[in-house]
């Protein structure tokens, strides 16, 4: 009787155990996220003519909506872009459009420049080429706060490859290596970033898919190629 009563009070004693055991606060998990933290949010300026407005293509297929969204994937926050370019646009055109475009004073983050190609198309003088894109280009340089390292320049497309051009590849590729001469002097000179592309828009001689339905401009797909070697360049310097 004894021994039952020993063996009652061991149960329950386990009894009780388990009913704290079923009470008890879980373990603390581990609420890590594996995934880097955004930065604050960054601004961004875009400056060009129909290469950075993206004409003929939807505006996200646009390389600097495309650079945006890449920088995004390296968990940089960019700001929906602000652009200032307009198909047709000379450097010219582009001075004249910042000067009156509301956004004297402002500061940004980085800045993109991509401009040139409509001053080889209409015939303007490179002599007047160089003197407008030092002008440009230093107004970028003040956007971006004086930061040289924020300021991104892009090469002249060669649109002689395009339709378009309807064979005169042999005097417009020349022409545009003259331009992307000038400034990609001056954009070293400065000590801005530089990114030649124009190797990447002459394969579009033999891949159609790279040139937009209007026989002239890059399809999203060839922008895409751009912002792929564009967006480490800029991510590099963010980041520092």
């Amino acid at each position: 009787m004894k021994a039952l009563q020993i063996i009652l009070i061991a149960i329950t004693a386990l009894s009780g155990c388990n009913k704290k055991a079923d009470f008890a606060p879980p373990a603390t998990a581990d609420t890590t996220i594996n995934t880097k933290p955004m930065t604050d949010s960054l601004s961004y300026l875009a400056l060009g003519d129909s290469y950075t407005i993206g004409e003929a293509v939807p505006p996200a297929e646009s390389y600097p909506y495309q650079l945006t969204s890449a920088l995004k994937d390296k968990s940089l926050n960019v700001e929906i872009p602000k652009i200032i370019a307009i198909t047709g646009w000379t450097t010219d055109n582009l001075i004249a459009a910042i000067a009156n475009g509301g956004i004297t004073g402002k500061k940004y983050n980085f800045v993109t420049l991509l401009i040139g190609v409509n001053d080889q198309f209409q015939g303007i003088s490179q002599d007047n080429y160089k003197i407008k894109f030092s002008q440009v280009l230093n107004t970028a340089i003040t956007f971006a706060n004086g930061d040289t390292s924020r300021v991104f320049v892009l090469s002249i497309p060669d649109y002689g490859v395009t339709p378009f051009a309807g064979g005169r590849d042999a005097q417009i590729g020349p022409e545009i290596d003259q331009f992307n001469a000038i400034n990609k002097s001056i954009s070293l000179k400065a000590g801005v970033n530089y990114l030649d592309i124009t190797a990447i828009s002459r394969t579009a001689a033999n891949d159609p898919t790279l040139i937009a339905i209007d026989g002239l401009h890059p399809s999203g797909k060839m922008y895409s190629l751009w912002v792929n070697q564009l967006a480490p360049m800029v991510a590099a310097q963010l980041k520092k």
